[in-house]
């Protein structure tokens, strides 16, 4: 059970790394899906290479779904998921899928909460009997409420306040965005997990958890019709809910550089990061996402990216440097730059050097051996993605979670194939000519005591 952050460098989601991979002109997973009377989407991938399936449930509900106050409420939920139903005592769901060979997680972001087994395919009428069980019968009880708390607040201190580089993030989220809650930490503050009550728990489970909030994904050794019957008959006789009408989060626009810079005396490796707001696969000019995606990887893609080339090996400046892209995430999509110096290296010197080779992007632009190769290596990784049997049911689902859809999924690799070297020069020059308005992040060593004494001499 893990809650994933929204705040480190490569936090491109599921989508992203895995679309990376698409074939030119040819679809991706080839899916077959089936919208129940309920509402509830039901996708099926066939892969038969293996006899075995992944079981995924994705809910549309995340951390940017909490009331005020209430930060923390989604992961807390999902910890609760494995505790007792109606039908099963506590405990037993995990024990079930345990006995009978399989594995299983759950995970919540800001956008969406999911949860997976993966299990011999002659098994997947269980779990997905054990999914549709826990969808509408949880039952919320201080006994389990209580002890599950601890172990949530344990895993903030664990994942948060003793990891610097995620204390800088949860610190630096809130400068990012003024108004979108993106802002508030996926596993909350630790004073509001504190506060929720079980009323908030049951409340919030009752608002979301719904098939026509739900996607079911199946992905392996299975047929679709097979899925679907399944679906049917355990999915389908759930009811739908009305579900709450959501805001439209709109950030102001930005105007001011803000930075914020974390010392902590666990860190030996300085570091430096800066992000923006771009356009995403959600926003009107969703097609410069593709452009800038290819752009990113020119940046950042390996020894021979243009930035960790120029940075780390012929100026020498730089332990690694390099850019990403986050497009698919239901708020403001995001374009960031990081760099750690080398040691003896001011990082004031790096930063101004990323920015120099930056600038000279936009000014003469990339070339069209770089797009071709950077199209091509985007294309080679489909084998990868083709091979594996839960990436396209993790694929498949994130998309569907944020609102994309299967067309989406399966046109990338013909969309990302159409980026012309203009497109992705274009898309560099808007993003980057004028780089202000952006969220500059420093994580450093602590002030040694004679560097205190000085600068309060």
């Amino acid at each position: 059970m893990t809650f994933t952050k929204f705040c480190a460098r490569n936090f491109t989601g599921l989508l992203l790394l895995v679309l990376s991979v698409g074939l030119a002109q040819a679809a991706v997973f080839n899916p077959k899906t089936k919208t129940l009377e309920n509402g509830m989407q039901v996708v099926v991938v066939e892969n038969h290479r293996a006899p075995v399936v992944t079981n995924m449930v994705w809910y549309k509900v995340g951390a940017m779904d909490e009331p005020p106050g209430k930060s923390g409420l989604a992961h807390f939920l999902e910890h609760l998921m494995f505790k007792g139903t109606k039908n099963l005592a506590p405990g037993e769901f995990s024990a079930t899928v345990a006995r009978n060979g399989g594995t299983e997680n759950a995970f919540t972001t800001q956008d969406y909460t999911a949860y997976h087994q993966s299990i011999a395919s002659d098994r997947l009428e269980l779990v997905i009997k054990l999914e549709a069980e826990r969808m509408v019968n949880l039952r919320l009880t201080p006994e389990d409420i209580e002890p599950e708390r601890q172990v949530v607040l344990e895993e903030r201190r664990s994942r948060v306040e003793n990891n610097p580089g995620a204390r800088l993030s949860e610190q630096a989220m809130p400068a990012l965005y003024f108004n979108h809650p993106y802002r508030i930490p996926v596993i909350g503050w630790a004073h509001e997990i504190k506060g929720l009550s079980q009323q908030d728990i049951v409340d919030f489970y009752k608002t979301y958890y719904a098939p026509n909030n739900a996607i079911l994904v199946v992905a392996g050794d299975v047929k679709p019709e097979k899925v679907f019957a399944l679906a049917e008959k355990y999915f389908g006789p759930l009811p739908a809910v009305d579900l709450p009408e959501r805001p439209t989060w709109v950030e102001p626009p930005h105007e001011a550089d803000r930075e914020v810079t974390l010392r902590d005396a666990r860190v030996t490796q300085p570091s430096w990061s800066y992000r923006m707001f771009a356009p995403g696969y959600h926003s009107d000019d969703h097609k410069r996402g593709y452009a800038l995606e290819v752009l990113a990887d020119i940046l950042s893609s390996g020894s021979t990216s243009r930035l960790y080339r120029a940075l780390v090996v012929e100026q020498k400046l730089a332990t690694s440097a390099g850019a990403w892209y986050d497009p698919d995430q239901r708020g403001p999509a995001l374009f960031g730059f990081y760099l750690s110096p080398r040691e003896g290296t001011d990082i004031n010197a790096v930063k101004t050097a990323l920015w120099a080779e930056v600038d000279h992007l936009v000014k003469d632009g990339v070339t069209q051996d770089e797009v071709d190769r950077s199209i091509r290596r985007m294309q080679d990784n489909a084998v990868l993605a083709l091979d594996s049997l839960s990436r396209p049911a993790r694929t498949l689902g994130a998309a569907l979670a944020i609102g994309m859809t299967i067309d989406d999924v399966e046109n990338w690799p013909d969309r990302i194939s159409e980026v012309t070297l203009e497109d992705v020069n274009r898309a560099a020059r808007d993003l980057l000519s004028d780089h202000h308005g952006g969220l500059e992040t420093r994580l450093l060593p602590a002030e040694k005591a004679s560097s205190k004494k000085e600068k309060g001499a």
